[in-house]
Order: C-alpha cells, then sequence, then structure tokens
C-alpha cells in the first residue's frame, strides 16, 4: 500500500546557503537525509518549481515542495486503544490535551504506545496523513494543547498557518527564581555541536522570540505564562535557561538540588517533580475555510497544581 506524501517548506534568511538535504533532514524528521536525497534527485523535492541536486544551496525565499510516494513499511505506526482527552472534534482538525509522559511519535525507543497510535485508533484516515496530521509537536514531559489536521487540504493550510506564525500557543511555566516582572526573550536557538539531543542559542541559529509575564510569584520561583512568537524545538526551555530562570524540573536545561529558604515539604516536592514544569495551556488556530478562529484550553495537570500549592507563598496577586 502507498500514500502521497505532500511537504512544503519556505526558506528563511536564517537558513540561507545551507544544502537542501541537510536542511530538509533537520525540518522533516519523519524522513531519513538519504530518503529525502533520493526525492530530489527524481524531482519528487522542488526548488522554486525546479530540479535540483541534494547539494544545492539555497536562499532566503526559496519554496521548497515535495509530492511523493510513499510505500508502507512494516514498522508504519499500528492503531492501539490508548485513550485521549479531546478538546476539539472538529471535522478540519482535532485539538487534543497530551499528558505528561506521552511520546507524541513512534521512534527510537518507543515503537509504539505513542500520541500518533492513538490517534490511528480514534480515526483510521489520518493513516493518508503526514505524521497521522501532527501539525506540531510537544516533548514528551511537556503536557498540554497539541493540534492535528484530519485532511489533507486543513493539513496543509494548518502547516502554513504555524509557519506564518497564525496559531497561538500559550504556556504555563513553573520557573526557578522570583522574577518581577515579564518580558521577552529574542535570542535564535540552533543544535548544541556536540550533543545533538540539545539546542542553544547561537549567533547563526533560527530566530527564536518568547514572551513571558508573571502568573504567580512562588517560593523560589515563579509561575509565568508564555507566549511562543516562534516555535523552535525545545524554544521555551533553551530561552528560559539562558535567561538564567530555568524551568524546575527540566532534565536537560534545568539546574539540580533546590533554592535556598524553603521548608522541607517544599523542597521535597521540588526535588522529586519528575519532570520539567511545562504545560501548553491555551491554544488559538484558524480554520482553513475562514470564520473565527478555534479556541481551547487545557487544564494543569495535576502534578503541577499539586507544586504549585506546595509553593504557594499565600500572597494575593
Amino acid at each position: 500500500m502507498t500514500r502521497i506524501v505532500s511537504q512544503a517548506l519556505r526558506v528563511d534568511f536564517a537558513d540561507q546557503g545551507r544544502r537542501l538535504d541537510q536542511l530538509l533532514a533537520e525540518h522533516w524528521e519523519d524522513f531519513s537525509r538519504s530518503r529525502l536525497a533520493d526525492w530530489i534527485r527524481s524531482g519528487d523535492v522542488r526548488v522554486n518549481g525546479e530540479r535540483v541536486k541534494p547539494r544545492h544551496a539555497v536562499s532566503p525565499g526559496d519554496e521548497v515542495t515535495l509530492e511523493a510516494e510513499l510505500a508502507d513499511r512494516p514498522d508504519t505506526p499500528r492503531p492501539q486503544p490508548i485513550a485521549l482527552e479531546l478538546l476539539i472534534d472538529h471535522p478540519e482538525l482535532l485539538i487534543v490535551n497530551k499528558p505528561p509522559g506521552l511520546v507524541v511519535h513512534p521512534g527510537s525507543g518507543n515503537p509504539d504506545g505513542t500520541l500518533v497510535n492513538a490517534l490511528l485508533h480514534f480515526d483510521a484516515n489520518l493513516a493518508a496523513l503526514p505524521r497521522a496530521g501532527l501539525v506540531h509537536r510537544l516533548d514528551k514531559d511537556t503536557s498540554g494543547c497539541l493540534v492535528i489536521a484530519r485532511t489533507t487540504g486543513s493539513h496543509r493550510f494548518l502547516v502554513a498557518a504555524m509557519k506564518k506564525r497564525l496559531i497561538k500557543r500559550h504556556y504555563r511555566a513553573a520557573v526557578w527564581g522570583e522574577l518581577i516582572a515579564g518580558g521577552t526573550i529574542d535570542q535564535p536557538l540552533g543544535r548544541h555541536p556536540v550533543d545533538r539531543r540539545k539546542q542553544i542559542v547561537r549567533p547563526d541559529g533560527r530566530q527564536a522570540v518568547t514572551h513571558y509575564r508573571v502568573a504567580k510569584r512562588l517560593q523560589g520561583a515563579t509561575l509565568l505564562d508564555v507566549q511562543l512568537e516562534t516555535g523552535r524545538t525545545h524554544q521555551i526551555r533553551v530561552h528560559m535557561a539562558h535567561a538564567g530562570f530555568p524551568i524546575l524540573g527540566d532534565p536537560m536545561y534545568g539546574r539540580r538540588g533546590a533554592p535556598a529558604g524553603l521548608s522541607d515539604v517544599q523542597r521535597a516536592a521540588w526535588q522529586q517533580f519528575p519532570r520539567q514544569a511545562l504545560h501548553a495551556c491555551r491554544i488559538q488556530v484558524p480554520l482553513p475555510g475562514g470564520g473565527d478562529p478555534i479556541e481551547a484550553e487545557a487544564t494543569l495537570p495535576a502534578d503541577m497544581r499539586t507544586l504549585i500549592e506546595v509553593l504557594d507563598r499565600g500572597e494575593s496577586r
């Protein structure tokens, strides 16, 4: 069985001069670099409508498109009856509340038991779409709102809307330190030169902008409302750590231990929190046919609610 794979990408200034096959391997992570190179050579990938070579150097504004047939492989994700919390069930899209600990897409070490497996069980038609219709991702231990397209047309529209920053995403994050005021972090992000799992602030990275404001002051920490202007990998986690306020519990970018001044109960709650305290609490999504955008909210998971209650200083806002 085969399916049609369709993707589109507009090259931004940060990627000027990069090899096409390298750029696509970074942006279209579901496909290997060798498969992408084969598609480039065959003409299934085109730049501004023209055939090019894998080593082609891209320019800002280039329109890269992919239209190819992809045969199902033995490891194609299979439907599994995994519970989903649906926030929006619309003919064009779904919005789900992803729980912490659930991997979004099958991969190395996680062949099944993922959100994609659950989505394929909920709606078999999603098998015809790239990544079962996923428009964006959340890290395994980040919870909250995720958008899934349900048709080819809505997938193209929503992927383009994400690139144009028309999908508004809001988060709640508990961070180290007692912040007095909010602000904006505008720092480019790119891969760590040694640890390829990590992102870092680097001058040759891609533009990344994060807005934040104080929602509640806690003991040793601050609960923030965060809005993404861009959506780079690990963006909030890296930006807050770079600013000196890493997300509480973050195993990759955070700090060990706990700050001074906590009670024994607070210290235990802080040190035992099992993940980054980050939750995608609200999202606003435009519809392909126009009209009012769809909005959804996901309540804080129980572990974050408990943490905030324990660290609450009892002050009114």
